[in-house]
């Protein structure tokens, strides 16, 4: 595919971190993950569709491959340089300790052949037993996660010129509060579960007061085989308003996330389906259709039992997520 049918993506700016963020990306999350060859050949035709920004973690083991499609791009005339791109990538919960962060994302920027990330991430406000990253989430030996040090560590990261924006993920609005209590360099992004199912209205508000970029993942609703379901694709509401404008429900969700002022990963390995995740930049949703997907009644998916323990910090979900589930 030519360059010149490539898709503009339109960009926000990351006001704390300086940099501008295409608001579609493309996730790599995939478990078990997908083979190599295959992430390469699917980072490679969305660079040629268009898509500019890519999202992967030190847990996904997608970094490799991906910096593989970023050379090949490069050696293939696709991009021209490397500041075509935005790349993001997290640093998993064994290694959210003070002087483990920037190891952490050393190794990540080996793995994809960079010199720089242009978003950095903490996963989980979770601090796992500091030992090889694996599946299930070992939880014995869980420490408290120390905001403060780990915080010092990501702003470090910047400082070094690693990481141009740092940000969190899955933080609730109280965890974004211990935060930006103390923090020099306050995070651009929080990556969250968001979709018509699962609004996040507070910590929308909340992010958009303090200049925080929201990130939506799982924006259809569901997660491969780790969690989630058909529950947002098979809702009545939103077929009906795709039939209505001739549009998917997956594009109904990523344009409804769009004019809420989100930015979101969308994750897929098929090119059509990439192509059909770009197609929401040129309509809108009317107040009537927006007000009928505000009344969806609303339920977490990714509830994230799995760091519950009843010997750990988090001996709840309501713990975990402040209450908001």
């Amino acid at each position: 595919m030519k360059r010149a049918m490539a898709v503009m993506i339109p960009n926000v700016d990351l006001l704390l971190g300086g940099s501008l963020m295409p608001v579609i990306g493309l996730g790599t999350a995939s478990f078990p993950p997908p083979p190599p060859d295959t992430i390469r050949a699917v980072v490679l035709d969305a660079i040629a569709l268009g898509y500019r920004h890519f999202d992967t973690a030190s847990i996904y083991d997608t970094e490799r491959p991906l910096g593989d499609a970023i050379a090949e791009a490069l050696r293939r005339g696709l991009i021209q340089s490397r500041s075509e791109l935005f790349i993001t990538s997290k640093v998993w919960c064994t290694e959210t300790y003070t002087d483990r962060v920037l190891p952490s994302l050393q190794k990540s920027l080996r793995n994809l052949g960079l010199e720089y990330l242009d978003l950095y991430l903490v996963h989980w406000p979770v601090s796992l037993k500091p030992t090889e990253m694996f599946f299930p989430i070992e939880t014995e030996g869980m420490m408290p996660f120390d905001y403060r040090a780990v915080w010092e560590a990501m702003e470090e990261c910047h400082k070094l010129g690693l990481a141009k924006s740092i940000g969190v993920s899955n933080f609730s609005c109280k965890k974004l509060e211990q935060i930006l209590s103390f923090a020099n360099i306050p995070p651009s992004v929080n990556q969250v579960e968001m979709h018509p199912l699962w609004q996040q209205k507070k910590l929308m508000e909340f992010c958009k007061e303090k200049g925080i970029v929201i990130t939506a993942y799982s924006a259809l609703g569901g997660y491969g085989h780790v969690w989630g379901n058909n529950d947002v694709i098979g809702c009545k509401v939103l077929k009906e308003i795709a039939s209505a404008r001739g549009k998917t429900v997956a594009q109904v969700c990523l344009r409804w996330l769009y004019q809420q002022g989100g930015t979101f990963i969308v994750k897929t390995f098929k090119t059509e389906r990439m192509k059909e995740n770009l197609g929401i930049f040129d309509w809108g949703l009317t107040e009537e259709e927006l007000k009928k997907i505000r009344e969806l009644p609303q339920k977490r998916g990714n509830r994230a039992e799995d760091f519950i323990s009843p010997n750990g910090p988090f001996k709840s979900v309501e713990e975990l997520w402040d209450g908001e589930i």
